[in-house]
């Protein structure tokens, strides 16, 4: 066989043109290393060190793969953890979603592996895309599965989650004392359709400061009840019943009742709750105090009927979450007394490595009807034995966070 190599010269000098375009295509065809950016209130560690065939990178702007986890509580006293994934780059147009729900009997250990399995099931259909989807093996467990429509569920708690719990502190210095306890219940049932809670609290501060061979005591004393029964309405409404009573000596109240019926309206569907709400609530009622001591007013004892507006506005985004809720109250029969309260938390992404965060909070208070006569002394004062006429409250914050340095560094050493 003879090869006639003036005949393969012209061909190679025929393709040369078009070998690199060829060259490039070829390496079109390998997908970039996944660089995978986790937010999200949890273990993050553990799942960089559990998810080790992707690249980990702490700024969002260097990954390809962007997953958000939000997490509200639920019905069940555990929290639902909503995980949206995002593809950029070669993973372009590749979106998905899971959801993980958790209960109060289970173990943060439980929790953080259930929510790994979501993670790692999330991130499967961008390995598919990779270049590692000829490395994986897959098994999948049928045992039981024809099974399990033919379980018949049903629980003996009726969906109601109860907790009892108590706390104790004792302080003690060579001039001072403190011992404080509080003991409680809680009970929460939670459908589609309802919401029913009822929360009941004891609690006992006890104070005492020696100065010049001179005691001075502080006894603070407080019970309360408190229920409320919610019903969905729709998609957007919800309406609802408050009631409780409670014995206060800070506030000067002997014994204390109340009423209020309440309806609420969500500018989103509810379902969108973990991303986004606008909701709306007004309440109106009736409220009767018995008082310690006579009031500034002159009162051993009134019924008032007051109402309140109140105006809630969440959002979590990947560049940042803002909250904010603004509160205003006031007696039917004298609208100079009344409360206006506002509070706003705002954090936000702003460049590679920095974020910034504000809170803030003001008050306006028209509305200390329960003050008892008289100037409170020095020692209810400092040992804040008695609540203490005010006009208004204001608090303020700032943080600010930049991180620099290696992004891709995957290895998790939690020596000393």
């Amino acid at each position: 066989m003879k090869f006639n190599f003036k005949r393969i010269k012209y061909l190679y000098l025929l393709f040369l043109p078009f070998l690199p375009y060829l060259c490039f295509a070829q390496e079109e065809d390998n997908k970039e290393p996944i660089k995978l950016y986790i937010d999200c209130n949890c273990e993050k560690s553990y799942l960089r060190q559990e998810i080790n065939y992707v690249s980990h990178v702490r700024d969002q702007a260097q990954a390809n793969v962007r997953l958000f986890i939000y997490d509200i509580a639920n019905g069940s006293g555990g929290r639902t953890y909503k995980l949206e994934f995002e593809g950029t780059d070669d993973y372009q147009d590749i979106f998905g979603n899971q959801s993980y729900d958790t209960n109060a009997n289970m173990t943060a250990d439980e929790v953080r592996k259930g929510l790994l399995k979501k993670v790692k099931t999330g991130l499967l259909k961008y390995v598919l895309e990779s270049d590692m989807a000829e490395n994986i093996t897959y098994t999948i467990d049928n045992a039981g599965m024809g099974d399990i429509q033919d379980i018949d569920f049903k629980d003996p708690w009726n969906n109601w989650i109860f907790e009892i719990y108590g706390e104790a502190d004792l302080n003690k210095e060579s001039s001072r004392k403190n011992f404080a306890y509080e003991i409680g219940f809680e009970s929460d049932r939670v459908t589609e359709k309802w919401r029913v809670r009822t929360d009941l609290q004891l609690n006992q501060a006890n104070s005492e400061f020696v100065q010049d061979d001179e005691t001075f005591t502080s006894e603070r004393f407080r019970y309360a009840a408190d229920g409320s029964i919610v019903r969905s309405m729709s998609d957007h409404w919800s309406a609802g019943i408050f009631t409780g009573l409670r014995h206060d000596t800070f506030t000067n109240l002997d014994f204390r009742y109340y009423f209020s019926p309440a309806v609420e309206y969500n500018i989103f569907p509810y379902n969108e709750v973990l991303r986004r709400e606008i909701v709306f609530a007004y309440r109106i009622g009736y409220f009767h105090n018995d008082y310690i001591e006579t009031t500034v007013f002159g009162k051993l004892d009134e019924g008032i009927f007051n109402h309140s507006i109140d105006v809630q506005v969440r959002y979590r985004q990947p560049w940042g979450n803002i909250y904010t809720r603004l509160r205003g109250s006031t007696f039917l029969s004298d609208f100079e007394k009344n409360r206006v309260q506002l509070f706003g938390r705002f954090s936000v992404r702003i460049i590679k490595g920095l974020s910034v965060q504000f809170s803030g909070n003001f008050e306006i208070i028209r509305d200390q009807i329960n003050l008892p006569s008289g100037n409170a002394s020095i020692e209810d004062v400092l040992l804040q034995q008695k609540q203490i006429a005010t006009d208004f409250e204001l608090g303020f914050g700032v943080g600010l966070r930049y991180t620099f340095g290696s992004a891709f560094n995957n290895v998790i050493n939690t020596r000393l």
